[in-house]
Parts: structure tokens; C-alpha cells; sequence
């Protein structure tokens, strides 16, 4: 195990929360905070100056949305890991996260040890979950060696509808119009061939996109 401290960098655009973790964290001497970010853009810029190895993210920001940051971090940053925060505790979010490369999902109303040990598991090359979405992220690996005929995009809406999220609810969380869910909603439907939502969850449960549950 690494003598040197983990360098973490912590992004959120609530400054009581942001300077809450912070002070949490600090407190302990084996993780170091580099930087701090109150929207996607300043961690980018943050984040090529500081070079933290974590990356610790509210998923609902109001530049970019957080599933999106996952994708822009990982594009420019492949080596840093990325643990999300965030105030659902919906399984759809968490599958979503991982299908973008997420290596941790936890909830702001966690204890101290569990935000400690995420960040632990993670910086020693692992995953770390919120409690009870561990068969989300197995069923996950289980199929992505499947290829799949949707993008990304695609498989993160189904997710999101197969949950039971209207096309207004996808939209504010991806950050993008009704009108642009409602035309990838078509697509779907048409390279699965599925005409019914009952057909996509169907579809998502036994991919392992979703729990059954």
C-alpha cells in the first residue's frame, strides 16, 4: 500500500455541503484534498492542474450533469477514478453511473466511515456501492461483455425508462430536452425491435440493466 496520501479532488455546487466534506475529510492524514470545484468545467480545469487520482462528484450539477461529467473526465483523465454522490438512492442512477465508467456511487446522508471507506476501496483500485446495489453492478459486468445494439446514450435512457422514469424525468436528469428523449425512446423501440415499455423493462431486466426486483 502507497505511503503517500490519496489526492482527491471534490466537486459540488452547494458550498455548505462542498466545505463539509472537506472538513471531514481533511481530518484524516492518509487522503489529501487537492482541489475543490463548485461546477463540472472548474473541476476539469482543477483537475489537469492538481492531478488527483479521485474524483469525488455530485451527480446532479448544474453545468453538466454528473453522468455526463463521468464521460468527460474519462476522456481527458483515464487514469482518475471517479466516486459519485448523490441524494438517490435509485438503482437506474447507479447502473447508469457504472455504464459510464463510475468506479463508486455513495449517498450524501452516509456516515463518515462509509465516504472514508469508499474512497479507501477505490484508491486501491477496487468499487465501492451504496448498500443493496451491489447485484445492479454484478449483473452489469455479467452482461457487458454482450454486445449491445444501442449507444451509450441509448442503454443510459433505457435504464431510466425500464425504472419507471417519464420521459420528463430522463430529461432533467440527463439534461436534455423532452422532445430529444421522446426520439432516442423511438430508436430504441425500433433497433430492439420492442414496441411497449413493459417490452424495454423486460428487455433491461434480463440483460442485466436492472434488477428484477
Amino acid at each position: 500500500m502507497s505511503l503517500l496520501p490519496t489526492k482527491i479532488l471534490l466537486v459540488d455546487d452547494h458550498p455548505l455541503v462542498l466545505e463539509g466534506i472537506r472538513a471531514v475529510i481533511e481530518t484524516y492524514q492518509h487522503i489529501d484534498v487537492v482541489g475543490v470545484a463548485s461546477s463540472v468545467k472548474e473541476a476539469l480545469i482543477v483537475a489537469n492542474i492538481t492531478e488527483p487520482e479521485i474524483v469525488m462528484m455530485d451527480i446532479n450539477m448544474e453545468d453538466i450533469n454528473g453522468i455526463d461529467a463521468i464521460e468527460l473526465f474519462k476522456e481527458r483523465y483515464p487514469k482518475i477514478r471517479i466516486l459519485m454522490l448523490s441524494m438517490h438512492d435509485s438503482k437506474e442512477y447507479i447502473s447508469t453511473s457504472v455504464m459510464y465508467g463510475a468506479s463508486g456511487y455513495i449517498l450524501k446522508d452516509v456516515s463518515t466511515n462509509e465516504i472514508i471507506a469508499a474512497i479507501d476501496a477505490i484508491a486501491a483500485g477496487g468499487t465501492y456501492f451504496s448498500s443493496g446495489v451491489s447485484e445492479v453492478l454484478l449483473s452489469h459486468e455479467a452482461n457487458s461483455q454482450s454486445p449491445s445494439p444501442l449507444s451509450t446514450r441509448e442503454q443510459s435512457i433505457l435504464v431510466l425508462v425500464a425504472g419507471g422514469k417519464s420521459s420528463k424525468d430522463v430529461g432533467e436528469f440527463l439534461n436534455i430536452s423532452v422532445r430529444t428523449v421522446e426520439t432516442h425512446r423511438k430508436n430504441i423501440k425500433k433497433k430492439l425491435n420492442i414496441k411497449t415499455t413493459a417490452g424495454l423493462t423486460r428487455y433491461a431486466i434480463e440483460n442485466g440493466l436492472i434488477g428484477s426486483a
